[in-house]
């Protein structure tokens, strides 16, 4: 049936006709009325929000309406949704924005559930692109939340809306304007914000989009205010499902109450989540090959091996030469003969231009989404059943237990109990083990991660050095997308050293021994980095007592002992981020100086000075991590009573 239009409708659609032509609305709020319309000139569609006209007649309040978007008219992003004008027709005041085909976040996850982890890492991603945009060029946002974030259809992008416009009414009315449930503790106060609050409202969207649940709710407004300010969300990761450890922290650490513990940016932000992303690219084939079957030892071989070593090896060893013969043959088949299938898989992987490095990101890559599809058939956590039949497990062999020791007297004569406890148990309990653990493997993959921990420690490493013996010098490239940065420049340049003249190699005899120094620097870097990383969230986070004021004295020493911890931890991370940078730039001048002598532009003195250069950066970078024992006796330091 059709539908009148309000007299405000067509007031509007009167005050711009010639150059709008109103379609139907779209939504409206407390900020504005929104409308689908066509721009006449360019014939195009538009959104129109228009300040409500109670509000419009506040003078101040309109200059400052028109102030605001017009700022955020200036902003040119993809991921922000463009204003294309900025007007007042007599009594209205409104600004037109590009349509965008699309639904909120709020709606999708609303009508389909929280994002899968890739998904939000790259949705979310883009909103941090767009927050970033924004605080460069002064304007915060106010009134980041789902509602206010659009998914384009077809493409999925994501595009922000009305930055800065919340701003009009705060600044005018005095009120503390927004949503409740997104508000930052300082706006919640009525203090003063920064781009710093539009974090903490980036991590309330970002815990509701992959979760599906607010971290804060109430019946009121007041409490729900009162709980951003004093209480702690629940850890993200319990809530979320299969969700990387790295990702749940960035999200955690934008919800921190304090805005100095909170992020630097949204532009580190955004770089923390294309981390993610870039982890979890799809593996190169050789890899998803061995990661899935060639570093196992299954299938039907597996299986058949044990019954012809003990059906057939063994005893013809015995009856052609002796006793010791069988046993030797039992010794080298359960141990010499699946090290050497396991050697020469290495092998294979070696001669594809894989190396022992990339088994642990793929081994993760494979066991994070593994993790995510058994999620969304057997949930994250243990079943009621798997529960269950640990119990079951459990009273099972309890009951053997007792039936043995208990049930045996002075004859060895078991009696009618000690017989039925023995066999109840003897049934029970492995049967409710095999059960538990078939359950288990249906939401943990158990042989990927036991396998990883095998591949990616000391024994991993040295089948990796005994097939590095037996296989070519030369090795095909293989692409590999998630391979740290110094790996890849690593490779090349010693690919690049391995082509030269043999008299040449001689020459530049220490530079494979520099290349892998700096490769190992690099690395020590990168997992330091990302340890004080984790460490700052953590001083950011520890809360500070609450009491009277007899404990005021000790609340502020903890809190100045807090402060202290996190100068150290970030002033040593920026150091640690700034050697990381140049130990890669020493990486890169290496391989770009093999370039030019394989061009016939360069000389074996200049690689051999770029060599000098890049000792000394690596000397450097151990005097650097040195110093790790200092911040490290910080962080353990207890605070002061």
């Amino acid at each position: 049936m059709y539908a009148a239009p309000d007299q405000l409708f067509l007031a509007f659609q009167s005050a711009v006709a010639g150059r709008y032509s109103l379609d139907r609305e779209l939504g409206r709020g407390g900020m504005g009325i929104v409308y689908l319309a066509n721009e006449v000139d360019l014939d195009r569609p538009v959104a129109i929000k228009l300040l409500p006209p109670e509000r419009a007649a506040n003078r101040r309040l309109k200059a400052r309406f028109l102030q605001e978007a017009r700022t955020s008219a200036k902003l040119s992003h993809p991921n922000i949704i463009p204003i294309h004008a900025v007007d007042e027709v007599g009594d209205f005041v409104f600004f037109a924005m590009a349509y965008v085909d699309g639904e909120t976040l709020a709606e999708r996850v609303r009508t389909r559930g929280p994002l899968p982890p890739s998904e939000a890492a790259r949705v979310l991603r883009e909103v941090a692109w767009a927050l970033a945009h924004a605080h460069a060029h002064g304007v915060v946002h106010r009134d980041v939340k789902p509602d206010n974030i659009l998914l384009e259809h077809g493409t999925e992008r994501a595009l922000v809306a009305d930055f800065g416009i919340a701003a009009a009414e705060e600044s005018d009315t005095g009120e503390i304007t927004g949503t409740p449930e997104f508000m930052s503790p300082e706006q919640a106060l009525g203090k003063p914000v920064d781009a710093r609050s539009d974090l903490y409202a980036f991590g309330v969207t970002a815990y509701y989009a992959i979760s599906g649940r607010l971290p804060f709710q109430g019946r009121s407004a007041t409490e729900v205010l009162a709980k951003q300010i004093n209480a702690s969300p629940t850890p993200l990761a319990t809530v979320a499902g299969a969700l990387p450890r790295k990702m749940a922290q960035t999200v955690e650490r934008c919800l921190a109450k304090g805005p100095s513990h909170r992020p630097q940016s949204a532009q580190a932000v955004a770089e923390e989540f294309g981390a993610a992303l870039e982890q979890r690219r799809e593996l190169p084939v050789a890899l998803r090959a061995f990661v899935k079957r060639s570093s196992r030892l299954d299938g039907p071989g597996a299986l058949l091996y044990p019954v012809l070593l003990l059906g057939g090896v063994i005893p013809l060893a015995s009856w052609l030469h002796s006793a010791a013969a069988g046993l030797g043959a039992l010794i080298g088949g359960m141990t010499i003969v699946p090290i050497g299938v396991l050697v020469n898989r290495a092998r294979r992987l070696l001669k594809l231009g894989f190396g022992h490095a990339d088994l642990d990101p793929a081994f993760k890559s494979e066991i994070d989404r593994g993790r995510e599809e058994r999620a969304v058939d057997s949930g994250v956590g243990p079943s009621i059943g798997e529960r269950g039949l640990r119990v079951v497990s459990v009273l099972g062999w309890t009951s053997l237990g007792v039936g043995v020791v208990f049930g045996i007297n002075g004859s060895w004569v078991f009696p009618s109990w000690a017989i039925a406890m023995m066999v109840l148990g003897s049934l029970a309990g492995p049967s409710g083990l095999l059960g538990s653990l078939i359950l288990l493997q249906r939401r943990r993959d158990v042989d990927a991660e036991f396998y990883s921990r095998l591949w990616t420690g000391p024994i991993g490493r040295a089948l990796f050095r005994a097939a590095r013996l037996v296989t070519p010098q030369r090795m095909l490239a293989a692409s590999v997308t998630h391979r740290p940065t110094e790996l890849s420049i690593g490779m090349a340049a010693e690919q690049l050293y391995q082509d030269l003249p043999k008299e040449t190699r001689q020459h530049l005899g220490d530079l494979p021994e520099v290349i892998h120094r700096l490769e190992g620097d690099a690395q020590r870097l990168r997992g330091r980095h990302e340890a004080l990383a984790e460490a700052a969230a953590r001083a950011g986070s520890r809360d500070v007592p609450e009491g009277g004021e007899s404990e005021g004295t000790s609340a502020d020493l903890i809190a100045d002992r807090r402060d202290e911890v996190l100068d150290a931890v970030e002033r040593e991370r920026d150091a640690v981020r700034v050697r990381l940078s140049r130990t890669v730039g020493a990486l890169e001048t290496i391989r770009l100086s093999l370039l030019r002598l394989h061009a016939g532009t360069g000389t074996v003195e200049s690689v051999t000075t770029d060599l000098g250069i890049a000792f000394e950066a690596a000397k450097e970078v151990d005097l650097l991590l040195e110093a790790r024992r200092e911040v490290d006796a910080e962080l353990n330091e207890p605070p002061a009573p």
